[in-house]
C-alpha cells in the first residue's frame, strides 16, 4: 500500500478523534455548565449565551444530536481502522488494531476532552452553541425519530421528556450557594444573604422582648409613678394597660405625649385618650418573620404583640428586630455586643437571662441550641429542671455558666464563658 493510500486513511482516523473529542467535550461542557451564570450572560445580550441557553431548554434533542455525532465518529474511526489492518497487516493484527484504536479513542476522544470540558464548561459552552444550532437543524428528522422512540420508552416506564427538570434552587440549596460564593460575595453580604433566606424559617416568637422585659404605664399606677415612667422612657412608644398587660389600653406615642406636656394638659384621662387613638396590633406567636415583615409593611405597623394560644401577650416584636436578624445589631458597642451582654476583663460575659439565644448566638459567634427554648433563662432551666439558686454552676453545649441572679422564679443574670474557655 502506497504511503499516499495510508496517508488518506491515517488523516481521516485523526479527523474522526478530533470529531469525537469535539463531541465529548462540548457535551460535558454544555451539561455542566452554569445554568444561572449562563442565565445572566443570555439576559446580557450574549449571543452566544442565548443560544446555549435555547439548546438546554430541550436536553434530549441536544443530547441526541452530541450522540449522533459522536457514535458516527467512532464508527468511522473503527472501519477505518479495519480497512487498513487487514490490507497492510492482514487480519491476524485486527484485534491488536482494534485494542489501540479504543485506547486511543478512550484518552483523546473521551476522558482527556471530558475532563477538559468540566473544567472549562462556559469557554467551551459558548462557541459550541454556534456549532450545534445548525447541526440541529441537519439532523432534525433523524434526532426526531431517535427521540420520538426514546420518548415512548420512557413513558413506559412514567417519564416525559417534555417535562425538562425545573433548575430553580431551593431555600436551602441557595443557602449553600451562598456559602460557597467565597470572595466572590464579601463575608458581610454573605451573611446578610443568609439572614434573609433564614427570615421564612424563623418564628416572631423566637426573637421577641419578652413579655417581662417590655417596658409599658400600667394606668392604675400613682401619677408620679407615670410621670417618672414618661421621662425615663427610653422608646418612642410604649404600650397602655390596666393593671397587667394582657389587657391593654393601647399604644402611646411619646411624640404626642411631649406636646401635651409642652401645654400643660396632660392628666391621667387625657392621657388614656391618647393611647386609644393608636389600638395594639396582636400577632400569633407561630408567625414567620417573613410574613410579619410584610404584615408590618401592609399595615404601615413598626412593632407588634405576640400572643400566644390563649390570646395572652407573650412579648413584643419590632421591625427593627427582623432588620437586624439580616443586618446584624444597630448597635455602637464594640464586636456588635448587645446591651444586654456585658464583657469581663477574665474572658467570660455577664448575660441577662432574657437575652434570646438567637440574639447571643450572632452578637458572639455562639451555636447554643435555638431548637427548644428561646432565650437564655428558658434553656438553664429546661437544662436543670428546676428553677436553681444563686451560685449554681453548669455547661450547656461546651459553655461553662454560672448563676448571680434569681428573681420571680427566674434566672436573672449570669456568668458565662465561651465554649471550653474557663480553666
Amino acid at each position: 500500500m502506497s504511503d499516499l493510500a495510508l496517508g488518506l486513511p491515517l488523516a481521516g482516523l485523526i479527523g474522526c478523534l478530533l470529531l469525537s473529542a469535539f463531541f465529548s467535550s462540548t457535551e460535558t461542557a454544555l451539561m455542566s455548565v452554569n445554568r444561572y451564570r449562563l442565565r445572566h450572560r443570555a439576559s446580557q445580550g450574549h449571543p452566544g449565551a442565548r443560544l446555549a441557553e435555547k439548546l438546554l431548554a430541550r436536553p434530549d434533542r441536544l443530547i441526541g444530536v452530541m450522540l449522533l455525532g459522536s457514535t458516527l465518529a467512532n464508527v468511522a474511526a473503527a472501519s477505518i481502522v479495519t480497512l487498513v489492518t487487514l490490507r497492510v497487516a492482514g487480519e491476524h493484527w485486527l484485534a491488536a488494531a482494534e485494542g489501540v484504536l479504543t485506547l486511543l479513542l478512550l484518552l483523546f476522544g473521551e476522558v482527556g476532552p471530558k475532563t477538559y470540558g468540566a473544567l472549562h464548561a462556559e469557554r467551551l459552552a459558548l462557541p459550541a452553541a454556534y456549532v450545534y444550532r445548525p447541526l440541529l437543524w441537519v439532523t432534525y428528522p433523524v434526532v426526531w425519530v431517535i427521540n420520538g422512540i426514546i420518548s415512548a420508552l420512557l413513558r413506559v416506564v412514567g417519564v416525559s421528556a417534555e417535562k425538562v427538570a425545573s433548575h430553580s434552587l431551593s431555600s436551602d440549596e441557595l443557602r449553600t450557594v451562598v456559602a460557597e460564593a467565597g470572595a466572590l460575595i464579601p463575608l458581610k453580604h454573605q451573611q446578610m444573604l443568609m439572614g434573609i433566606l433564614d427570615l421564612e424559617r424563623i418564628r416572631v416568637d423566637e426573637i421577641m422582648i419578652p413579655r417581662s422585659e417590655v417596658a409599658g404605664i400600667d394606668i392604675e399606677d400613682d401619677w408620679e409613678q407615670i410621670m417618672a415612667t414618661l421621662s425615663e422612657a427610653q422608646h418612642t412608644r410604649l404600650p397602655v394597660y390596666e393593671g397587667d398587660l394582657d389587657k391593654m389600653i393601647g399604644v402611646l406615642h411619646m411624640k404626642r405625649v411631649a406636646r401635651e406636656l409642652a401645654r400643660g394638659e396632660l392628666d391621667r384621662d387625657g392621657l388614656m385618650n391618647l393611647a386609644r387613638q393608636r389600638e395594639p396590633y396582636y400577632i400569633p406567636e407561630g408567625t414567620t418573620l417573613t410574613q410579619q415583615l410584610v404584615a408590618f409593611q401592609e399595615n404601615h405597623r413598626r412593632h407588634a404583640y405576640v400572643v400566644d394560644e390563649y390570646g395572652d401577650v407573650q412579648g413584643l416584636v419590632t421591625i427593627e428586630d427582623i432588620l437586624e436578624e439580616i443586618v446584624g445589631e444597630f448597635t455602637s458597642l464594640p464586636q456588635g455586643v448587645r446591651r444586654d451582654v456585658h464583657a469581663e476583663d477574665d474572658g467570660s460575659y455577664v448575660v441577662a437571662g432574657s437575652t434570646p439565644l438567637r440574639a447571643l448566638n450572632r452578637s458572639l459567634g455562639w451555636t447554643l441550641p435555638t431548637g427548644g427554648p428561646k432565650t437564655l433563662n428558658g434553656l438553664i432551666v429546661e437544662y436543670l429542671e428546676t428553677i436553681p439558686e444563686p451560685g449554681t454552676s453548669l455547661k450547656l453545649a461546651g459553655h461553662p455558666i454560672e448563676i448571680l441572679q434569681i428573681a420571680d422564679n427566674a434566672v436573672r443574670t449570669v456568668r458565662i464563658w465561651p465554649a471550653a474557655a474557663r480553666p
